[in-house]
């Protein structure tokens, strides 16, 4: 049994972390900034940003908006509290979207977990 927080873990925190990078550098960020804000190396930036990592996943425009207020408030001092609590905030909301359990149903088709909720 494969539960569904394997999905953030491999598709959903490397598509947010690749929209993070992609917003970043759109605002001029320098790649070695923007891997100091996210806590990511800045290869694995260059592969966020050039689409060979976290390219899985399309947000619907909600969760898009909350990924770029994300990027905006790392474009300040988001202290790295606030910044894991907005991270959570986001994958929170893909959650209660429905997305997760309909990606972990593909997966699993005999799981009722989500359901049960």
């Amino acid at each position: 049994m494969r539960p569904p927080c394997e999905i953030v873990v491999q598709k959903v925190l490397p598509a947010i972390r690749a929209e993070l990078a992609r917003m970043m550098l759109d605002e001029g960020f320098p790649q070695q900034q923007i891997a100091n804000r996210l806590g990511l190396s800045k290869a694995a930036v260059s592969q966020y940003v050039s689409a060979k990592r976290g390219k899985d996943i399309t947000f619907s425009s909600d969760t898009e908006e909350k990924i770029r207020e994300l990027a905006k408030s790392l474009a300040g001092d988001l202290n790295a509290n606030d910044t894991v609590s907005s991270l959570c905030s986001v994958c929170k909301g893909i959650q209660a979207s429905g997305w997760l359990c309909k990606e972990h149903l593909q997966k699993n088709d005999s799981c009722t977990y989500c359901l049960k909720k």
